[in-house]
């Protein structure tokens, strides 16, 4: 059995505890709990695909020029893999390289073996490819929702985690609150994050779909549909000035600070003596995000 093991992985060398094995394209190692056993090169035919891959399509031409490359230059960085059983293994990251191997006409491959449970290999995964391919806003804010979900991950950890900004975070995941066919558009590369960042401010799903179409008809620029919603907005607000009274000053100012706070627009009304505080919020992952600023 131990022969048999040897044939099979044909050892390069011993590495440290981390995870950049995924996230770097360098070969040091980052700390952490899971460790790397080793650079190996594997049977390309005994690995199995990662049932957590969050890429959904990968560009034909895209992967002949890299299959080109690897002819040439071979592996630059090994893929990474979880070892099933003595002669099966399942793929981590790497899935781009490993197609592009075997339409390169290799027989091995270089990877790194670690040690995973399914959690982990989905959270390597998702932050795998977030961090080294080329996915469409969708596709991320995807991969971010599902690190909070699935991962159990705090938006702020996420942010680490990735090496964004928590607003950054959250503006992506926000994009999965618009309609289907905007999200298909998105995917398509129809419009661009900036339309898409716009349209989420305006409330009315019929009237983000008519914005949309217009984009697409007309070549609408980032900055004439960030003004229309903007005007829109304006129009909104004179709205509802005429139906309200006036707030006072010194109450303007709260909810000023307080929308800043939360991070949404937040409305204090007020009637004599009484009143109440309304904080919107856009999702399960929104309210998350505002209970944590309060503290609950």
């Amino acid at each position: 059995m131990e022969d048999k093991n040897k044939g099979l992985l044909k050892k390069r060398t011993a590495l440290g505890r981390g995870l950049s094995a995924v996230l770097s394209d360098s070969e040091s190692v980052l700390q952490s709990e899971h460790r790397v056993i080793a650079i190996n090169e594997i049977p390309v035919a005994s690995i199995e695909v990662n049932p957590y891959q969050p890429r959904t399509t990968f560009e034909r031409e895209a992967l002949e020029e890299l299959a080109e490359s690897i002819k040439l230059h071979g592996i630059i960085q090994p893929i990474t893999v979880r070892q099933l059983d003595e002669s099966t293994f399942q793929l981590i990251s790497g899935e781009r390289r490993l197609q592009a191997s075997k339409m390169a006409g290799l027989d091995r491959i270089p990877a790194y073996i670690r040690t995973a449970n399914d959690q982990q290999m989905l959270e390597m995964a998702l932050i795998e490819n977030i961090q080294r391919e080329e996915l469409d806003p969708i596709e991320i804010a995807t991969s971010y929702q599902r690190l909070v979900a699935e991962c159990n991950l705090k938006h702020e950890e996420l942010g680490d985690r990735v090496g964004k900004k928590r607003s950054t975070v959250n503006n992506y995941m926000r994009l999965l609150k618009l309609p289907p066919d905007i999200q298909a558009g998105l995917k398509d590369k129809k419009l661009s994050m900036g339309h898409a960042r716009a349209l989420i401010n305006v409330e009315d799903i019929a009237l983000q779909l008519v914005i949309y179409k217009k984009i697409i008809e007309e070549d609408w620029t980032v900055r004439k549909v960030e003004d229309y919603v903007r005007n829109l907005a304006a129009t909104d607000d004179k709205k509802e000035v005429a139906k309200k009274p006036q707030l006072p000053v010194e109450l303007q100012k709260v909810q000023s600070k307080l929308s800043s706070h939360f991070g949404t627009k937040v409305a204090i009304q007020k009637n004599g003596s009484k009143g109440e505080i309304k904080i919107p919020f856009l999702s399960d992952e929104d309210l998350n995000r505002i209970l944590e600023l309060i503290q609950l």
